[in-house]
This record gives C-alpha cells, sequence and structure tokens, in this order.
C-alpha cells in the first residue's frame, strides 16, 4: 500500500469517442485483478478514512476492501464491498465519485483521488465472473415485508431483510425492475444485464417479485398493511418539474425521463413514440445534473444534428458529476453556462423553433451555502433548436393511499423519522426520493439499508 508516488492514477480505458457514439454499450473497461490491485496499492491507509466516513452515505469499508484487492485476496475483497452495500457493481458505475468517496480522498489534493469507483465496480464484476456468490440463509423468519417499488431504495431494503432471513414481497407497476436503473439510467453508463442479475439473486435468495402491480391501482394499500409485518415505500420521485413557461408542454418540449425511458424502451425491444425521434434535429437540453448529462449523450448517440446544453451556474458549480460532463464534451455537446431559460420560442406555424434566455452571475451563498444566480439585465438572447428536454429535477408523485393510511407527508414528501426511517404509521418505513426529494441512488440505498435494520431490529427483537 501507499504506492501513490510511484503509481499514478489511472482512469479504466474507455472506448474511443467514435465508437461509442455508434451505440448505446458501456463505454468503460472495467480493471482486471493485477490493474485493480495496483490502483488500489496507492491507498494510504489513512487512520481516520475520509473517503467512507465523510465521502460515502453507505459508509463502505472503502481501505479494507482496498486492502484486500491490493492483496489479490478477490473474496475477501467482494464480501466485504458486498457488506455494507446492496450493489457495488451499480454504485461503481453511477454514483459521482467526485462529490463523494474520491473527493474525500486525501491524495485527490495534489496526487490525484483512489479511483474508489471503478475498483469497486470492478471487484464485483470480477468475483461474478469467478464464481464467487453473495451469502443469503434463505427466508428463515415467518414474518414478511411488503417493499413498494424496485428502485435503489426499495431494492436495498430488501437485501438487507434477505441477508436477515426475512421475506420479501416486492411491488413494482412497471413491467422491469430496477426502477430508474432499469428505465432513466442509460445502458452507457449502466448495463441492464447488470441490475437484472441482481434482482435474480435477490429471487433465489427469497425475493418474490410483483411486476405490473401498481398499488393503489391493482393492489390495495390497505391489503398490504393487514397482511405483511411491515410496508417499506420507495416510489422515487418521477415526475418531473417545469419551468413554469409558456408552451412548456408542446409537443417538442419533453420532461427527461420522458425521453430517456422512451429510448430504453425501444432498446428493449419496445416501440417508441415517433415524437421522441431527434434523428437530424437541434436539441436543447435545460439542467447541469447528471439527468441532463444522460439526456445530451443520449440525444447524440440517437442521430440529434447538434447538442446543446444550458445550465444558469457554471461548470465549477453544476451539481453531476465530473466525468459525465467530460464525456460529454468528448462526444460533442456545446455547454452554454450561466444562462437561464427565459421563453420558449414557437413560430407562426407552430413549431418549437429555439429557446430565449437571459445571461446569469453568482452572487454570495445562500443558507445552504451555495451561490444565488442573479440576473443580468438586458442580456436576453435566443439558442436556436428544434426539440427542447427539461431536466430541471423531479417532485414527488401524489398518491391517495397515502392520507388515507394517515401517513404524513410535506410538499409530497412522505415524513420519516431520520434514524430509523419510520412513517407516522407505525407499520410503514420510507426511503429514497420519496421521503428526501430527488437524490442520489447511493442515499436511496443508505434509506433503504437504515429501514430494513430497524425493521430487523422490530421484528426479530435483535439489532442486525
Amino acid at each position: 500500500m501507499q504506492n501513490f508516488i510511484d503509481t499514478s492514477r489511472h482512469e479504466p480505458q474507455k472506448k474511443s469517442v467514435a465508437a461509442r457514439v455508434r451505440g448505446f454499450d458501456e463505454i468503460y473497461r472495467f480493471y482486471n485483478i493485477p490493474q485493480a490491485a495496483s490502483q488500489a496499492e496507492r491507498c494510504i491507509q489513512c487512520g481516520d478514512p475520509f473517503c467512507a466516513v465523510l465521502g460515502c452515505p453507505l459508509g463502505n469499508a472503502i481501505p479494507q476492501w482496498l486492502g484486500a484487492i491490493a492483496d489479490d485476496d478477490l473474496e475477501t475483497a467482494f464480501l466485504l464491498s458486498n457488506e455494507t452495500s446492496p450493489f457495488p457493481e451499480i454504485l461503481g458505475r453511477i454514483c459521482p465519485q467526485s462529490r463523494l468517496c474520491e473527493g474525500a480522498c486525501t491524495l485527490e489534493d495534489g496526487y490525484g483521488a483512489i479511483t474508489i469507483g471503478a475498483i469497486e465496480a470492478s471487484i464485483t464484476d470480477l468475483a461474478f465472473a469467478h464464481g464467487l456468490e453473495i451469502p443469503f440463509p434463505g427466508i428463515r423468519h415467518k414474518q414478511r415485508v411488503a417493499v413498494i417499488g424496485s428502485g435503489p431504495a426499495g431494492f436495498s431494503c430488501a437485501h438487507f431483510l434477505l441477508r436477515a432471513g426475512i421475506g420479501v414481497d416486492m411491488f413494482e407497476r412497471s413491467s422491469l425492475p430496477g426502477g430508474l436503473m432499469a428505465i432513466g439510467i442509460p445502458n452507457f453508463k449502466l448495463d441492464k444485464e447488470i441490475v437484472q442479475r441482481r434482482f435474480e439473486i435477490l429471487t433465489r435468495a427469497g425475493l418474490t417479485l410483483h411486476l405490473n402491480r401498481e398499488v393503489g391501482r391493482e393492489v390495495a394499500f390497505e391489503q398490504l398493511l393487514e397482511e405483511y409485518d411491515a410496508v417499506f415505500l420507495g416510489v422515487g420521485a418521477c415526475g418531473g418539474q417545469l419551468p413554469k413557461l409558456a408552451h412548456e408542454r408542446h409537443g417538442s418540449v419533453f420532461l427527461a425521463m420522458e425521453f430517456l425511458s422512451e429510448v430504453q424502451t425501444r432498446l428493449s425491444g419496445g416501440r417508441m413514440h415517433r415524437r421522441f425521434d431527434v434523428r437530424g434535429r437541434r436539441v436543447v437540453v435545460i439542467g447541469g445534473g447528471d439527468t441532463a448529462m444522460d439526456c445530451v449523450r443520449t440525444a447524440i448517440r440517437e442521430g440529434a444534428e447538434t447538442v446543446t446544453c444550458v445550465y444558469r451556474r457554471d461548470e465549477e458549480n453544476m451539481p453531476g458529476s465530473r466525468k459525465e460532463y467530460h464525456n460529454a464534451v468528448e462526444e460533442g455537446a456545446e455547454f452554454f453556462f450561466l444562462r437561464s431559460p427565459t421563453r420558449i420560442v414557437i413560430n407562426d406555424d407552430a413549431r418549437l423553433t429555439g429557446i430565449e434566455v437571459i445571461r446569469t452571475r453568482l452572487s454570495d451563498a445562500d443558507e445552504s451555502g451555495r451561490r444565488r444566480v442573479e440576473t443580468v439585465e438586458k442580456s436576453e438572447h435566443c439558442i436556436l433548436g428544434d426539440i427542447l428536454i427539461l431536466a430541471l429535477g423531479f417532485d414527488v408523485e401524489e398518491f391517495d393511499f397515502l392520507s388515507k393510511a394517515g401517513i404524513s407527508t410535506e410538499n409530497r414528501r412522505m415524513q420519516i423519522d431520520a434514524e430509523t426511517g419510520r412513517t407516522s404509521h407505525p407499520k410503514v418505513y420510507a426511503g429514497g426520493d420519496c421521503s428526501r426529494g430527488a437524490h442520489l441512488a447511493v442515499t436511496a440505498a443508505a434509506d433503504g439499508r437504515r429501514a430494513a435494520f430497524d425493521i430487523m431490529e422490530r421484528l426479530l427483537g435483535e439489532a442486525p
């Protein structure tokens, strides 16, 4: 270990731009064991590891599994990595590590952070390829839990309950399990076979998965409360936010998740509505997070003539992953920073022809520590486009069954106990975007694990 002076940080190999924009295959070729070991050996094994303590919402044992893979002990690294995380090979691919574990790495300032995300993904990929398995005990207890939603929070809750031998029934309204991991994150970041493999593992461990079963419609929430010992709500936040501009529901204006899910449907063998065909069109994406980058990079692969991204803050203050921004730039996207939309431009034939924006500047920080955005007077100008994609964040849906069951909400978000994930109903827990608002897959996974641990303690009388 501590080989950071002799060994530099090396990212996983990427496909060439010309190759990767022609399709939706994953662009990274993750490490083999010697490569993972070489990068892991750079770790200085801090006495107080900021990567885990400050940077990782799951508190993963990062120094420990880095040490194990550096010693060529794949099995120990695999077991340690999967002990605290429900899907490390997925989070290693989609987490914004520059804002989390790698951003907190001691080596980040001067030597380059350990490539924690790539090593994390590589360990489990390699372990599965070598036939290693996650230990599940089988269903050992009579208690059963209903999990509503199969996204990161629901999956995580189910995973840790099954690790404790508690039976889980999962209800998903879509035909595919995984939530946004299945329909919202493009294949070039996360191959869907990786998501499917995880559900196959949980099914073998005892999960009963009910697809195309929407709670509140095909399944009564009251029935779940009667039949199960606990219920976990991981229904996410899928409603796209709108900028409150005229013509925002024009046929050539898409919400980000509409566009991404339609493309994913086509890639999965279904039919995509023709209005989402962007071939030969000038696409403008509004937003600066990872979802905006997903839309930008998807539109490029879908054959758009040009793809432009507009964001009201500057490059340094983009909320998304740095590597996703750089990948988008490499693939040909153009970025207009410090601009905010003011008007959707429609011509006399009712066709969208562009988006009027106003220049902005950053001022003092607000109470959250983020710098405020001010507009610059008389700086309006137009950016030409035929298609406008809005990636402005997500709202929690409104579910009638929550109020009927006496579950407290605020601005549609479920109010939960921060330590346990419990709602105001004694049998119901919640976590992920439906309680905290649109956030990260890793924080949703942490929420699901926290709730699972409290459910274990309440149902079994013992802490995990």
